[in-house]
């Protein structure tokens, strides 16, 4: 697919059906209310020459290169900032115009450097195009007066540079990090000839709140924000349209070659997820792709102590498959198993759990979404009938209180935190529950109406209290809940008990009673109340429960079922939805239906030939704890670093150690390939062909940039290893993969490479009765039938802090970095967050003698770790917090291996430490004590 630039309109499109007729230079036009006259000409085919304008913002009308004459007005009035009205008659080219423009456009040329023919945006460069698209053929205006030919370029930031002197002020990289982004990292500072565009308080963008997610870059019509890999490589020529793989946003990309090197990603316009927005991650953190860390071919060793040796593929996977046989023929059948990756494709996933179930003959297998959003799907199946969450992310426009329960959007799902903030500015409200003190709580032109600061691990009971509060003050949606639910009076009378009070509840959550009343109270009146959650709600040991608790929430105050509510949870890696979906748990098949429902089985035997078990296999937890006694002796594992991931390293490491076989798919040698016998190397999203869903159940493309780098896609591996186990699975290509898959799960039985490319992207469900997808779950009733009420009894963690270890950790997240690293710490994204780092409290630091930038010592009842401390107030007294990002602090080597009762998920988000000093920074460092690095965007204490 070649696709450079998509049209741009010139201002944002306006809802609403088309009733307005214009005529722009003689041709007719309908258009909805409001939109600009600007609009209205590109529509019919006539572009308006502009400089300031562009279809992402709103009108500015700064430039005056957009004139137009309208009959019966006076003037030239700017066309971007005239809304149509009915019956008008516009003119584009006049000669008046025509001269009112290039007296306009020799003024900025005259003030602008003119080396179009090695400037780098040569080609690319709005006032170069503006210069031919208005005639100018000559400047009057010498250099000799004052000028900004000499303003220097900022160079700071790891991906782009600032050239001032190509900067004609025209305010698009002010705006969009305003409106598109909401970071307000850029001002104009000063007036007049003076105006220049500034980075925080006259700072460099490295140095600013700028969080390089590229909008600036993206908007700016000259070279003066430029990309330094186009300065490097040079200006693209072709794209192809992929799926970002990192968070579980699911951005859509052009990727952008010249030749068949990647020069650049650009955030594609008509994105469904992104709508032409990015991350840093996404926008630039591309290089691990070409890394010379990857392992471009496949290894094999008999010892995890013996060296590496490279071989063929044949040699490789056939030796993988006859020690494999060897296991199984000692072991039994159940002895093996796999798991896969949320981080590869629908279609490389789905042959994966196929192999186990199929080739190894059992169900052992599982995914990382094991330790992450496994509750999600039990506690959403539970309540609602389907393990996913019920909006798309556009619904958050329609949304007047939102509620944000353990994440920190702005870190871990950034682009859909843009959405979020764009509808603050506008007037929702907000509730942040959570220990710490994310941005959200309080950033440029947003603050939370109330921050429910709660100890760790008590989720269940504030959520508790809110429907206490909700059903003993009169606030349940009666209506709704007649209509469309079932269990209710059980429910509200556990949950209208004393003991459920917020004042019963507040020593327990650390939350004063008259808060968590007000934050229930401003939930269940508002029009449209949504939640979105993350990682803090279902990595504890009542995760499951807490999903329960807040599906019984909406639905008692009858926020489920259209736009702007909903139960919401935020992914976190890119394919975790799809991972579900696709069939990795070991006790359901694709689709989330059980492996003991016996017609479902037979429909699955049928097509792929083969019988299968009906009992459920090993969770991740048990293929561990059965390794280390001896019973489960060889292990798969695509695309996740799970000795890095999971809890409890020292755990997990021991149960890798005792494995007498393990097979590596990944991108580079990771933690986890230091116990593996077989070492595939897989293939980054840029190589890849399938689909990705994200978390709003979005289905995405990912095409092909080019071709595999180790010879082979990574479903034709698993493939090739399964026919020499002696099962035969072979697909001609993805699309193959894709079609299995619809035949099978009646929520993607509409799905297929051709309607995906047909309609960009599609939200399962898709069948018959939704041909083109599901934006919205449970609109007229819930998937299965009514929705159930669940009584949630809050039961505490039994992870508590004692005098040997008194102090709460607590992890999560950064937005320069992702997941374990591996990609990130590959990219400049390391300019922001070289190392993990400890957030403590200043009481907590001051009783320990410790300051910011001092080495400390982290020790749980299971593992120590050390890591530099920085003071902050984010927590309360007695709760610490640090990333997982970096393998050599090993944070998860503390994190214990305490999990949810239902599905196993590790009660990452409550450990008990202690924090001890082991080197102070010196006196005279004080000023390097300051120079800690916390992070892109973060905030800093």
């Amino acid at each position: 697919m070649t696709l450079i630039k998509e049209q741009d309109f010139g201002t944002p499109a306006q809802a609403g059906p088309a009733t307005v007729e214009v005529e722009v230079d003689g041709l007719p036009v309908t258009v909805p209310e409001g939109t600009s006259v600007m609009r209205a000409a590109a529509m019919s085919g006539i572009d308006i020459p502009k400089l300031c304008a562009t279809d992402s913002l709103e009108a500015f009308g700064s430039c005056r290169l957009c004139l137009v004459e309208i009959d019966g007005r006076r003037g030239t009035p700017a066309s971007c900032t005239t809304p149509c009205s009915p019956g008008m008659k516009v003119k584009t080219q006049t000669p008046k115009l025509e001269k009112l423009r290039q007296g306009v456009m020799e003024l900025y040329i005259s003030d602008h450097p003119l080396d179009c023919l090695t400037c780098s945006a040569n080609g690319d460069c709005e006032l170069q195009d503006m210069s031919g698209a208005v005639g100018l053929r000559q400047v009057r205006y010498g250099y000799e007066g004052e000028n900004h030919l000499d303003e220097p370029t900022d160079s700071s930031n790891p991906y782009f540079d600032f050239d001032a002197s190509k900067c004609i002020s025209c305010s698009r990289c002010v705006r969009a990090c305003g409106e598109v982004q909401g970071t307000f990292a850029l001002t104009i500072e000063g007036r007049g000839f003076e105006s220049k565009v500034a980075a925080g308080l006259g700072e460099s963008f490295m140095d600013s709140e700028c969080v390089s997610c590229g909008a600036c870059v993206q908007a700016c019509p000259t070279a003066t924000l430029q990309e330094k890999s186009v300065v490097q490589l040079g200006m693209p020529s072709r794209s192809v349209i992929t799926t970002c793989a990192y968070c579980g946003v699911g951005c859509s990309f052009k990727a952008e070659l010249r030749g068949d090197e990647l020069v650049r990603m650009v955030p594609y316009k008509d994105g469904g997820a992104n709508e032409g927005h990015s991350c840093v991650k996404g926008r630039f953190a591309f290089g691990y792709a070409s890394h010379p860390d990857r392992q471009m071919n496949p290894m094999i060793r008999e010892k995890i102590t013996d060296e590496w040796q490279e071989v063929d593929w044949e040699t490789a996977i056939g030796y993988a498959a006859t020690r494999l046989k060897a296991i199984q023929a000692e072991h039994g059948v159940g002895s093996i198993g796999g798991i896969t990756s949320s981080r590869c494709t629908n279609e490389e996933v789905y042959v994966v759990q196929k192999m186990v179930r199929a080739a190894f003959g059992n169900n052992n297998v599982d995914t990382c979404a094991r330790v992450c959003h496994s509750p999600t799907g039990y506690g959403l199946k539970q309540t609602f009938g389907e393990s996913a969450g019920t909006q798309d992310f556009r619904s958050v426009a329609k949304s007047d209180v939102i509620v944000v329960i353990g994440a920190n959007p702005t870190d871990g799902h950034p682009v859909f935190a843009s959405r979020m903030k764009r509808r603050l500015r506008e007037g929702a409200k907000l509730i942040v529950i959570d220990p710490r003190r994310i941005d959200l709580v309080r950033s440029p032109h947003i603050e939370a109406q109330y921050h429910l600061q709660l100890a760790p691990g008590t989720n269940v009971a504030v959520v508790n209290a809110m429907a206490h509060v909700v059903v003993t003050e009169g606030l349940v949606d009666r209506s709704f809940v007649d209509d469309r639910c079932e269990e209710f009076d059980e429910w509200a009378e556990f949950i209208a008990r004393p003991e459920n009070s917020p004042e019963a509840l507040e020593i327990i959550s650390g939350i004063p009673a008259e808060d968590l009343r007000g934050a229930a109270r401003l939930y269940a009146e508002a029009g449209n109340g949504a939640i979105y959650y993350g990682l803090g709600v279902t990595e504890h040991s009542q995760g499951s429960t807490m999903v329960m608790g807040m599906a019984n929430l909406a639905m008692a105050t009858g926020n489920i079922g259209r736009e702007g509510v909903g139960v919401n949870p935020l992914r976190g890696q890119n394919n975790v939805q799809g991972s579900c979906d696709m069939g990795s748990f070991p006790h359901e098949l694709p689709g989330y239906r059980h492996v003991s429902d016996d017609a479902v089985r037979n429909v699955f035997e049928k097509l792929w030939e083969r019988e299968l078990l009906s009992e459920p296999g090993l969770r991740i937890p048990n293929m561990f704890d059965a390794a280390v006694d001896g019973t489960f002796r060889a292990l798969y594992v695509q695309g996740e670093d799970i000795a890095q991931s999971d809890p409890n390293t020292n755990h997990v490491h021991a149960a890798l150690n005792a494995l007498d076989l393990c097979i590596v798919q990944d991108l580079f040698l990771n933690e986890t390939a230091k116990f593996a016998h077989v070492f595939f190397p897989g293939t980054s999203f840029l190589e890849k062909d399938g689909t990705f869903t994200n978390a709003e159940r979005r289905i995405n493309r990912v095409r092909p940039v080019m071709a595999p780098k180790t010879g082979k896609h990574e479903h034709e591996i698993v493939s090739d290893l399964a026919e020499a186990m002696g099962y035969p699975m072979r697909y001609n290509h993805p699309s193959e993969i894709m079609d299995e898959i619809a035949t099978l799960t009646p929520t993607f039985a509409g799905v297929s490479f051709d309607r995906l490319d047909k309609l960009g992207s599609i939200q399962w469900p898709c069948n018959e009765s939704a041909p083109e997808g599901t934006p919205t779950m449970h609109v007229d009733e819930f998937t299965r039938g009514k929705g159930k009420f669940v009584q949630t009894a809050y039961v505490p963690t039994a992870e508590r802090s004692t005098r040997k270890y008194p102090l709460i950790l607590t992890t999560g997240r950064i937005l320069s970095q992702y997941n374990v690293g591996a990609q990130t710490r590959r990219t400049g994204n390391v300019a922001w967050h070289p190392e993990d780092i400890l957030e403590i409290h200043p009481h907590d630091a001051e009783v320990r003698g410790i300051g910011s930038g001092d080495l400390v010592g982290m020790a749980s009842r299971v593992g120590t770790t050390t890591l530099h401390a920085v003071l902050s107030d984010r927590m309360p007294v007695g709760v610490v917090y640090t990333t997982f990002h970096h393998p050599v602090t090993g944070a998860n080597v503390v994190t214990t291996d305490n999990s949810d009762w239902a599905t196993n998920c590790p009660e990452y988000k409550v450990t008990a430490v202690q924090v001890e000093l082991r080197n102070p920074v010196p006196a005279q460092s004080a000023e390097a004590q300051q120079e800690i690095p916390v992070g892109l965007g973060a905030h800093r204490d």
